[in-house]
């Protein structure tokens, strides 16, 4: 009997986690601190100076949820005025990774044009959440 105990408890454990896990995915954060040394040179020399916002999505080469977001985040940014999307492969460059704190991939980091973060999102972006959360960098909207 103790054997059917260990088994539902470990399952109502992986049911919770799960949950969590789910709920955290695509949430839009406040942005982290500032890295010490400045950005990452592959960063900075990604970002758009002619828009407002630049979306830095960071990716691994075997990423398949990276994918999505980059089907998500290139059209959202065309028909966004002032907002550029960039694919970022960290995959022979993990100390990029390490100086943004991703720890997982996809991690979108939107920018300003001077480089200041102004949010994050871990995993595949909702986009009404993100576009609400970029609302008040942008200085147009949404075209559709």
């Amino acid at each position: 009997m103790t054997g059917v105990w260990v088994v539902l408890s470990t399952l109502v454990v992986a049911a919770v986690a799960g949950g969590l896990l789910k709920a955290r995915n695509g949430r839009v954060r406040a942005a982290h601190r500032a890295p010490a040394a400045g950005l990452p040179a592959p960063v900075a020399a990604a970002l758009d100076t002619g828009a407002e916002v630049t979306l830095v999505q960071i990716s691994t080469t075997f990423c398949t949820p990276c994918r999505h977001t980059r089907a998500l985040l290139g059209p959202l940014a065309e028909r966004t005025d002032g907002l550029a999307h960039v694919d970022l492969d960290v995959t022979n460059q993990p100390e990029v990774a390490q100086a943004l704190g991703v720890l997982r991939t996809p991690t979108t980091i939107a920018y300003r044009a001077d480089g200041t973060e102004l949010l994050r999102v871990g995993g595949v972006p909702k986009a009404p959440a993100l576009l609400e959360a970029l609302r008040p960098h942008l200085a147009s909207r949404v075209t559709d």
